[in-house]
């Protein structure tokens, strides 16, 4: 399919949660970012609080409803704090909405243009798997720090500066859908957005002695937007997938992986500000030189930090996961930093998974 809608990159990632404030302090303090925008009362919105945060070229916005008929309350009872929105960079909002409308997205805002002092910037939003959508934006004709709304926030006003932990980008994000419903979502971004499948992983690559589940990628915007969506497979006990479902309260963004340049240096940062990561047993590192062979990090340092490693024909890649970062077992995040490798860490599937047992195992969900 010829790319009629030209997908530049991911612009944002929009964040629905109970409490704005407190989430932004935890994505500071924690992830490193800085928050450098903010809405709410003082800056006339009465409906919702958003504090934009920034590290490298990643974007979060964290939205919380103030008013009790705030439209998108339920979206607290069903999901808990969640990913709501991926909003895509695109040259011409209203022709990407149209487009998208004809090859049957289904609408949620038709293009709007909103305004200030610092200029225009037109939106479009469509609707994804489950309550998850897709903003389509452009913000050629604005140089504010964020959008209409929002109020740059000095970074000088917290007594210390954010420690920021090297992320660089979004690698890719990963959603989870029903069961049956993996080629349907993958043929909605090939249809409506041109995308195209990268990679395929089946209940043979993805599975443990008790569960199993299957995985498609597609990638738009020349490779830069990637998207591997989840499914769960037929197995001995409920999989992580099918926990993600029930405590979601149905499909969503289940992780999103942040790219960095020393995964080392990034993992250690984090730690001391207490992220909590998912960890493999010892064994999986006695095994690790023959299968992957000469990387340029030392071994034992990776095997303390409990980080993962792959190789294919291109190369390698280091990948490490947090525990869930809400009450729910539902969003956490990948750490990555690659070496040539363009895969997603195949050969380290069934330790991750067995890692991600052990403590459904622990919360009695498995």
């Amino acid at each position: 399919m010829t790319d009629d809608i030209p997908l530049r990159r991911i612009d944002h990632v929009r964040f629905f949660v109970g409490n704005a404030r407190q989430s932004a302090y935890f994505y500071r303090n924690a992830f490193g970012f800085d928050i450098i925008a903010y809405a709410g009362l003082e800056t006339g919105s009465p409906q919702e609080a958003g504090y934009v945060l920034h590290q490298g070229t990643i974007t979060f916005v964290l939205a919380s409803p103030l008013r009790a008929d705030h439209p998108e309350n339920s979206r607290l009872i069903r999901h808990g704090d969640s990913v709501q929105d991926i909003a895509l960079e695109v040259d011409d909002v209203a022709r990407a909405y149209a487009i998208a409308l004809d090859r049957g997205a289904q609408p949620v805002q038709p293009p709007t243009e909103r305004s200030d002092a610092f200029g225009t910037i037109v939106t479009a939003t469509i609707h994804a798997y489950g309550d998850t959508t897709h903003t389509f934006i452009n913000r050629d004709q604005y140089k504010g720090v964020f959008g209409p709304g929002y109020r740059s926030l000095d970074p000088g006003r917290y007594h210390q500066p954010a420690k920021g932990a090297g992320l660089l980008g979004i690698d890719h994000i990963v959603g989870n859908v029903e069961l049956g419903k993996m080629d349907e979502w993958v043929g909605f971004y090939e249809r409506v957005l041109g995308f195209s499948q990268l990679a395929h992983f089946d209940d043979k690559d993805i599975s443990t002695e008790y569960t199993a589940l299957m995985s498609k990628v597609v990638q738009g915007g020349h490779g830069k937007i990637k998207f591997p969506l989840n499914e769960p497979a037929e197995g001995r006990k409920r999989s992580q997938i099918e926990e993600y479902l029930d405590f979601n309260g149905g499909p969503g963004v289940q992780h999103i992986a942040l790219i960095t340049r020393d995964i080392l240096q990034t993992v250690r940062t984090l730690r001391e500000n207490d992220v909590t990561f998912l960890r493999v047993p010892d064994t999986y590192y006695e095994a690790l030189p023959d299968r992957v062979g000469k990387i340029d990090e030392d071994m034992k340092e990776i095997a303390e930090l409990g980080i993962l490693v792959d190789r294919d024909e291109e190369g390698y890649l280091l990948q490490i996961f947090t525990a869930p970062v809400e009450d729910r077992p539902t969003v956490f995040f990948e750490i990555i930093e690659r070496h040539g490798s363009r895969s997603f860490g195949k050969g380290n599937f069934k330790a991750l998974f067995e890692a991600i047992e052990r403590e459904q195992a622990r919360r009695g969900t498995l």
